[in-house]
């Protein structure tokens, strides 16, 4: 998802993308684990959208 379409989500809907992000990232980390993750990019991109929610978060934490 594009850093432009997370600003538009209010917390709540991103604390619940935070999760399913978390999810995915569990996911992979059993598939690469059992050998069967043939897309390695992936841990890249939900570690960087992981990332760009929880600093979402945190600004709107702190009102900005």
């Amino acid at each position: 998802m594009e850093l432009k379409e997370l600003r538009q989500k209010n917390a709540k809907q991103l604390s619940e993308h935070l999760l399913e992000l978390r999810r995915e990232q569990f996911n992979l980390r059993m598939q690469k684990g059992s050998g069967q993750l043939s897309q390695t990019h992936q841990f890249g991109r939900v570690r960087r959208e992981i990332a760009q929610v929880k600093h979402l978060l945190g600004a709107m934490d702190k009102g900005q």
